[in-house]
């Protein structure tokens, strides 16, 4: 296995305490150098079932799925079809079902922040009925371990684990997606704009991913310099977001990726959970020595970082799905990216 990605056992942080600096140390640089490693001895089961819920539910004829069209949301929970999503202003190639906390609906006042929408409820297919109480399950796994694994990596960078208890206690925002990329019918017919999901960083703390046998996620380990992520059984590929960069004054950088199209006649399947502070929680820097002599977060023009998370998740909605935006949050449209 390539050390660019390394496979972190988190059963060593209990094998006492030699183990535990060494699994800590590991971990540090894990996260410092790439951002990027793929996570074993979790825990946490049920992927490979959910996997083959989420074949079924892509597998639902389309006049069912698109019962759920995530434009009839107003809090971008739903299905989308191909296209819908784009990622730097191009449509990305793949169909995907958005999840995230069961919330009465929200609406912000006057002089409330947009963000303030993203509370809100699922929709889900009444055709299969099995697949909300196992997706709410998972997501309720997911966050108990992102807890787990963000203190460690505090813990890691010698800070104190409740350090960002602040901002991600008692309700952490997080987010879940059903993703299915279908390859198209031809060789011919990929276009060279064609992406599975485009080139871009994840806007919370941390992405777990489960990711299907057949590959396709790429990570720029330099600039324009991408990698292919091996899929290892049974682990959760993880990786930062942009919260930890401004958090730790970019000793920690949220990592570039994207997603290649599968080959014609491929279909991947993959399932990343999203875990975030609350929507209006605001970053502090970690105090650590890490951070003190930290260069500071990559300054890009066109992505500018927010430390509050409902601001820099808007951001990224309102880049991502301009005809929800059009049709239902059309103020947010100025200045936006598309």
């Amino acid at each position: 296995m390539p050390d660019t990605f390394p496979v972190i056992d988190l059963r060593d942080a209990e094998r006492g305490p030699e183990a535990r600096a060494e699994f800590l140390d590991r971990l540090r640089r894990s996260v410092h150098d790439i951002g990027f490693f793929q996570l074993v001895g979790h825990g946490v089961t049920g992927a490979a079932e959910l996997l083959d819920l989420s074949r079924t539910f892509f597998a639902l004829p389309d006049r069912e799925r698109r019962k759920l069209d995530i434009l009839n949301s107003p809090h971008f929970r739903g299905y989308s079809e191909l296209g819908r999503e784009r990622t730097r202003g191009v449509p990305d190639q793949r169909q995907q079902l958005d999840i995230g906390p069961e919330r009465p609906a929200d609406r912000p006042g006057p002089g409330e922040p947009a963000y303030r929408w993203l509370a809100g409820p699922n929709q889900w297919p009444a055709g299969l009925p099995e697949l909300q109480p196992a997706v709410l399950d998972w997501m309720d796994q997911l966050t108990g371990l992102s807890h787990r694994l963000l203190r460690l990596i505090l813990e890691s960078l010698e800070t104190p684990v409740d350090f960002l208890d602040a901002v991600v206690d008692p309700d952490p925002q997080v987010h879940f997606k059903l993703l299915h990329y279908p390859g198209p019918a031809e060789a011919a017919d990929i276009a060279p704009a064609d992406q599975g999901a485009g080139i871009h960083k994840d806007l919370g703390l941390l992405t777990l991913l489960v990711q299907d046998d057949v590959g396709g996620l790429q990570v720029a380990v330099e600039e324009d310099h991408f990698v292919d992520v091996p899929v290892v059984p049974d682990a959760f590929v993880v990786n930062l977001g942009e919260l930890l960069e401004v958090a730790t004054r970019g000793y920690l950088r949220a990592t570039v990726h994207r997603v290649v199209r599968p080959a014609p006649g491929v279909d991947r399947y993959s399932m990343p959970f999203f875990y975030s502070p609350r929507l209006e929680g605001a970053m502090r820097p970690l105090p650590t020595r890490y951070v003190s002599e930290a260069d500071g977060v990559v300054v890009d023009p066109d992505n500018p970082l927010f430390a509050c998370y409902g601001d820099n998740v808007m951001k990224g909605l309102t880049r991502g799905f301009p005809e929800l935006i059009a049709r239902h949050h059309p103020g947010l449209l100025a200045g936006a990216d598309q």
